[in-house]
């Protein structure tokens, strides 16, 4: 059975009773250079966001990758860590920058040096969202940098740095890590790119070939058709900021991002697990299994002459 870390990243969300931010599930012997990670399926909600939103649970559970975790819970078993954010992707997204600020939720000045032209901060989708998945707003009232800064600092620093810790630990004994960032995607996300064709199960993305090796896609691909499911690659989602400021082949460091369509495990209206849940879980758990499996030699960043 999976340990999990209870002295990892011990924070308080605001003035509120302290939480966990993150929770790491260990395996006994780490075996594998692979990192599962699931940012947005954190189910920890704030009573401090609740008070301040305009929307109720319900609502705010919209922007969740709902369940995600547990559909990769086995991976300390096949000698792979699971990396978890508890708070909820309404109240801080660690998938974007830490600067990717939206001036216009704030009462008063934010730094200079923040990002407020990115697509994501645009959208109302920055670091803080301004909204929820289906476009409504999460807040009635405006917010101070205090409160952004407050929350950066209890779960966004919390998760990089155990991200980071993750990565210089597969790095220094395997000489490589590989990062699966999972998520999931409404179904309408993979609704078929034309009449006719099928529904997307499965996104993959490596932000265009610069994230990942090849090699590691081209194994992720294969098994999921093998399970049956119609895969789809860099679109619509081809990797957020963890693909992109992570992933480094050349060093090292692979980051393949999994967009899972909810249809296959969620009850989408009621935000709950349907009958595909376990079906899907069991074919994740096989899908880390064969992960595991393959030979990772070739991965390793050519060693400089001496």
């Amino acid at each position: 059975m999976p340990n999990s870390t209870e002295n990892l990243n011990i924070t308080p969300f605001g003035e509120e009773t302290p939480r966990r931010a993150v929770n790491v599930l260990e395996p006994h012997d780490v075996a594998s250079p692979l990192i599962f990670a699931s940012p947005h399926s954190g189910r920890d909600y704030p009573g401090e966001l609740l008070k301040n939103s305009r929307l109720d649970r319900h609502a705010l559970r919209q922007s969740e990758d709902c369940y995600v975790d547990l559909l990769f819970d086995e991976a300390p078993r096949f000698g792979a860590p699971l990396l978890r954010a508890l708070f909820p992707r309404a109240y801080v997204d660690v998938n974007r920058a830490r600067d990717e600020l939206d001036p216009r939720m704030f009462a008063d000045d934010i730094p200079k040096k923040a990002d407020t032209r990115s697509s994501r901060v645009i959208a109302g989708l920055g670091v803080i969202p301004r909204i929820v998945a289906d476009g409504q707003d999460i807040y009635a009232r405006k917010l101070y940098y205090i409160d952004a800064k407050r929350r950066l600092a209890a779960c966004y620093e919390p998760y990089h740095e155990a991200l980071r810790r993750l990565i210089d630990e597969a790095r220094s004994r395997f000489g490589v890590a590989i990062v699966i960032d999972c998520h999931s995607m409404p179904s309408a996300g993979g609704a078929p790119f034309r009449p006719g064709e099928p529904r997307i199960d499965f996104v993959l993305g490596d932000r265009f070939g610069s994230s990942c090796d090849p090699g590691i896609v081209e194994e992720t691909e294969l098994a999921l058709r093998g399970f049956g499911y119609q895969v789809a690659r860099n679109a619509p989602y081809a990797g957020g900021y963890v693909a992109s400021s992570y992933g480094r082949p050349r060093e090292g460091v692979h980051v393949l991002q999994i967009e899972i369509n909810r249809a296959l495990y969620l009850d989408e209206r009621r935000i709950a697990r349907s009958g595909g849940f376990d079906p899907l879980r069991r074919n994740m758990t096989a899908l880390i299994e064969h992960l595991s499996a393959t030979r990772r030699d070739q991965l390793r960043p050519p060693q400089a002459a001496e």
